[in-house]
């Protein structure tokens, strides 16, 4: 069990060990629940709403390609927007 100080601005430093282990980089965002007197923090991914649906739309087999070239892409693509 690792110890950790609030300091003056309610901040805490994560021990390496604890970081290593949950595999934390820096700029990593960690969501913080309470319940009764417990904090736990877990790390999460913040996806952006744009890339959330495409990606919807591509697991609906929404999407054309794979490609040979590029050419051939940009021509499925001009034939796709008519």
């Amino acid at each position: 069990m690792a110890l950790v100080r609030v300091k003056d601005r309610f901040q805490v430093t994560l021990p390496t060990v604890l970081r290593q282990k949950a595999g934390l980089v820096v700029g990593d965002l960690l969501e913080a629940t309470v319940r009764g007197k417990t904090i736990t923090l877990t790390p999460r991914i913040v996806v952006n709403r744009e890339l959330a649906k495409s990606l919807a739309e591509f697991k609906r087999g929404r999407y054309i390609g794979p490609f040979r070239t590029a050419k051939s892409a940009v021509r499925a693509l001009r034939r796709a927007a008519r």
